[in-house]
């Protein structure tokens, strides 16, 4: 019985990703609207700068601000196999 269930399952997924695809037009995106000024394109080095190099910086300077802020005590604190506490 798993073994329908899990065929039933994959044939509804796969349908319903081929009527999305049949369904969205790519085609419309070349139509422009009345009032639409999209500008200017990013080059490669604007756009790995926004979505690469931008949120990992924002992630460092996070964790940067936790250490430094860490307030918490040192007995409370996990400490690696083999290491004794001071």
């Amino acid at each position: 019985m798993d073994k329908k269930n899990a065929l039933r399952a994959g044939a509804l997924a796969a349908g319903t990703t081929l009527m999305m695809l049949l369904m969205s037009s790519p085609a419309l995106a070349l139509t422009r609207d009345d009032g639409d000024d999209p500008g200017t394109g990013l080059s490669v080095a604007e756009t790995l700068g926004l979505y690469v190099a931008l949120p990992l910086v924002i992630f460092a300077a996070i964790t940067g601000l936790v250490i430094v802020l860490d307030k918490s005590k040192t007995e409370h604190r996990v400490l690696k196999p083999g290491k004794a506490k001071a």
